[in-house]
């Protein structure tokens, strides 16, 4: 986990009585020796997967662009690729 060493910054949040009641359950249940310690926690696992689900979708959104632009377009196969399908057919007679 990375270290914050300036912690400078706030965050001002109001809540009602029944969420500030059960986020106090759950950071008592947790373990965690503060509310912030619990709040921060909580909330930054959150936005990292958040993140990381954001990455992935991109990812994914970029390798199905390349495939279809692959499978697609109307360049032609270079050297090495054609060298690897006379490969893969001379393998699959044998």
């Amino acid at each position: 986990m990375e270290a914050y060493l300036n912690k400078d910054e706030r965050i001002e949040l109001r809540v009602s009585s029944t969420e500030k009641r059960i986020f106090r359950k759950a950071q008592k249940l947790s373990g965690d020796k503060t509310f912030s310690s619990f709040i921060l926690r909580i909330v930054r696992k959150k936005a990292e997967e958040i993140v990381a689900n954001n990455d992935r979708i991109l990812a994914s959104e970029k390798d199905r662009q390349l495939f279809f632009d692959a499978v697609f377009s109307e360049s032609k196969p270079n050297e090495n690729l054609l060298e690897a399908a006379k490969r893969y057919k001379s393998k699959k007679k044998n």
